[in-house]
């Protein structure tokens, strides 16, 4: 149940990331006009994301209500 209040997309405030999780574990990062700039796997334990890229590398982040820390960045959970 947790994970499924994770899962949409992430926004940056000026709106340069978009950051989608699927409801399959995967997600899709979008930079700009960049679109899959970066896709992998997640796996959301309670408030903390980890991640592991198509490229091989890992990263993580957490979550504080609709607000998302990730790899140096503050997203926004966007409104359906």
């Amino acid at each position: 149940m947790e994970k499924d209040q994770h899962i949409g997309v992430w926004v940056t405030k000026d709106g340069y990331i978009r950051h989608e999780l699927l409801p399959n574990g995967r997600y899709v990062e979008a930079r700009g006009n960049k679109k899959g700039a970066y896709t992998g796997f997640y796996n959301i334990s309670g408030k903390h994301i980890e991640y592991l890229d198509d490229s091989g590398f890992v990263a993580d982040g957490d979550f504080d209500g609709d607000v998302f820390y990730h790899a140096g960045m503050v997203l926004y959970k966007e409104s359906a």
